[in-house]
């Protein structure tokens, strides 16, 4: 990992510190990391956990840095780049890389108060683990070696997927939320289980292993998932059998419209935030 860069993580949550802990665990350097916390007993349990320096003050953590992750919520992110902006802590032109869902760049550009290179992510919860999925796009002042930059702070945990930032809100609606989907999936085939005589224990592993095996080969194989399917679906078989029965159930449409009802969510998430920036003209260099 390339640590020459100081890296201020801004917000030392649940994902700000799975970021931390990924890169100390790929030997990025913890004297070239600074974190933030807003309260104090938060921010000293984060040094004794991730053996970094922990500030209160985003400002001077943020004006000391080439690098800047934003890791707060939408709604917070307006109220942190103006103190950032106030403070004087942008002058140096750092790189800003924001994990809020569905605030853009363009936003982030406009509260920050002055043209800088923004990108644009969106990890999911199974980065905790490094099996999560991160995906990046550039904003208007962000090149090539941001983006890669960008990557190599998410390749850590997990896999990392570039995209233009028109499909982010639907990222978010599938990759961001859909771990609280399949967890419901795998809720209910375990109470499956449990339903035709598998001890609830049991029920929850074999369906849980089960979805991770056939995600693995989803990704390994190249094949399409309904070609995988056909594998496993026997001329008047069992399978084919309960297939039927979960599109009577209409299983698809539900999970697309998930899908869709989150991604709309994300989009609304970005108005409301944009509503808390100010509107200045745009600077340059």
């Amino acid at each position: 990992m390339d640590d020459s860069k100081r890296l201020a993580v801004l917000g030392l949550g649940t994902m700000g510190r799975t970021l931390v802990r990924g890169l100390l665990e790929a030997g990025h350097d913890p004297r070239k990391i600074v974190g933030t916390a807003r309260r104090k007993e938060a921010a000293e349990s984060a040094a004794e956990e991730l053996g970094i320096e922990v500030s209160l003050d985003s400002a001077s953590a943020a004006a000391s840095a080439e690098v800047i992750l934003l890791c707060v919520k939408p709604k917070q992110l307006g109220e942190l780049l103006t103190e950032l902006a106030d403070e004087d802590a942008l002058t140096h032109d750092p790189l800003l890389v924001s994990i809020a869902a569905g605030v853009s760049t363009d936003s982030i550009e406009k509260a920050a108060q002055r043209a800088l290179p923004i990108v644009r992510a969106m990890p999911n919860t199974p980065c905790r683990i490094r099996e999560g999925m991160t995906v990046l796009s550039a904003g208007r002042d962000a090149g090539d070696e941001h983006l890669a930059y960008a990557e190599r702070l998410f390749t850590p945990l997990g896999r990392v997927m570039r995209l233009d930032e028109e499909h982010m809100d639907a990222v978010t609606g599938l990759s961001a939320s859909g771990p609280a989907f399949v967890y419901v999936i795998i809720e209910a085939l375990s109470e499956g289980g449990v339903m035709v005589g598998l001890p609830r224990a049991a029920a929850t592993t074999l369906a849980a292993q089960m979805v991770q095996g056939a995600a693995r080969m989803v990704l390994g194989s190249g094949k399409h998932p309904a070609a995988l399917k056909d594998e496993v679906t026997t001329p008047a078989g069992c399978t084919i059998s309960a297939l039927l029965s979960l599109e009577d159930g209409k299983l698809r449409s539900v999970l697309a419209r998930g899908v869709q009802e989150a991604t709309i969510a994300s989009a609304g998430l970005g108005q409301k935030s944009a509503g808390q920036y100010r509107q200045p003209p745009r600077s340059t260099r």
